[in-house]
């Protein structure tokens, strides 16, 4: 995360700022959210480790709850790498479901 803020401050010096255009905008928008899940997953990580201190006959649980979130995340950043690397028909399609053609 330190290393994902260092580089935002390195791209924006060399003049691609949040709100030059749509293209930086979406960028930060991405590694933002790559930022977030990974804040939301270190807080689960940690809440697991606490459970096992506090209360060991409940770890399993902790640890079972922890995986899920990283699994729904995996599957969630393959999801969206699948879209943003597919075909433009993908896209029209997409914006066909979604009401925007």
């Amino acid at each position: 995360l330190l290393g994902q803020l260092w580089f935002w401050q390195r791209v924006a010096a060399w003049g691609y700022p949040l709100a030059g255009n749509p293209a930086n905008s979406f960028f930060y928008l991405l590694t933002g959210l790559h930022g977030l899940h990974l804040l939301g997953g270190l807080a689960v990580w940690a809440w697991a480790l606490a459970t096992r201190l506090r209360r060991p006959h409940a770890f399993t649980v902790a640890v079972e709850l922890c995986a899920s979130y990283w699994h729904y995340l995996l599957g969630l950043w393959l999801l969206l790498f699948a879209v943003l690397t597919s075909s433009p028909q993908t896209y029209q399609a997409i914006a066909a479901f979604c009401g925007l053609r």
